[in-house]
């Protein structure tokens, strides 16, 4: 593939391969942004004398950020050119401490210097989220809607989780050990061994990305000494991205649902999952949990009924 760059001085249109026109157009926006961050950080907020003068350039200088970086001068000079150089994440992180960038700024930094960013991190101002969220999965009434950490753990849910999938306070309040140890759920899933694999594959998935993870080798634990359905599919090694997954529910009061679970994440909280639960065209879905959430299903709730 090319692309057709402006005329040369002769008139005459040039052609260009569209990975140099990538690349072309990446260096430009490497320089606009660390000029752009420059001009935000004055000389005080870097611990640098003022000076009492007036200053040519509006911010840091090329050369203090280098020096308060601890990097060469002509090295920065070349990185805000967008030159061909070797950049390692950790110079990356001290240009992005002296420009007092963001998580979201810092990674941006990362991607136009043409290296793998690093993980998200939870903002410090938005790391109580939970109101917010609450209200989220309680507006997705009538259909299930539950919240979980990196481990799986369930940090909360609604009441139509409760009603359709049994969540409750007296389980383990961890999504992977409940699903392989709880007897409610095992019950009224009617897609569970097809759906178990995907289950093991897309943890399996989240603990490669963080191998040296304390909590994840916790669940693992649990889960491994409780189940050995869970250990028999984990040994098959098998991965998968987090994504939507069918689950068919067979309900005492209702009788057969069909829905469709889907993970989503919130990039200023990239150590949760929301998993929203939609109903399918099948079986009537939609009407029955809006029958379950209603006060009628709920008042037959409070009867015991088998399963």
């Amino acid at each position: 593939m090319v692309v057709v760059a402006p005329p040369d001085t002769t008139g005459e249109e040039r052609r260009v391969p569209a990975a140099e026109a990538t690349r072309s157009h990446r260096r430009d926006e490497l320089r606009e942004f660390l000029m752009s961050r420059r001009a935000r950080v004055s000389p005080e907020d870097a611990g640098l004398p003022g000076g009492g003068g007036r200053r040519r350039t509006p911010g840091l200088r090329r050369e203090e950020v280098a020096v308060l970086a601890g990097v060469g001068a002509s090295w920065y000079q070349w990185l805000e050119q967008g030159r061909d150089i070797s950049v390692s994440p950790q110079v990356l992180d001290a240009v992005a401490r002296v420009l007092r960038l963001s998580d979201a700024e810092r990674r941006h930094l990362y991607l136009l210097a043409g290296t793998n960013p690093p993980a998200p991190q939870v903002v410090p101002g938005r790391a109580d989220m939970c109101d917010g969220l609450r209200r989220l999965i309680d507006t997705w009434m009538p259909y299930p809607a539950h919240i979980m950490d990196p481990y799986y753990n369930c940090v909360m849910y609604n009441d139509a989780a409760s009603l359709v999938l049994g969540m409750r306070p007296d389980t383990t309040q961890n999504c992977l050990v409940d699903f392989f140890t709880d007897p409610l759920y095992r019950s009224r899933s009617n897609s569970w061994e097809r759906n178990a694999r995907t289950v093991v594959a897309q943890f399996r998935a989240a603990c490669a990305a963080r191998p040296d993870d304390e909590g994840f080798q916790a669940v693992l634990a649990e889960v491994s000494a409780s189940s050995p359905e869970f250990r028999a599919l984990w040994a098959e090694r098998d991965i998968e991205d987090q994504g939507q997954v069918r689950k068919e529910l067979g309900h005492p009061l209702v009788g057969l649902l069909v829905v469709e679970s889907t993970v989503m994440k919130v990039p200023a909280r990239p150590d949760l999952m929301i998993v929203l639960h939609t109903p399918l065209d099948e079986a009537n879905t939609a009407a029955k949990l809006e029958w379950l959430a209603s006060p009628e299903g709920r008042r037959g709730a409070m009867y015991p009924v088998a399963g």
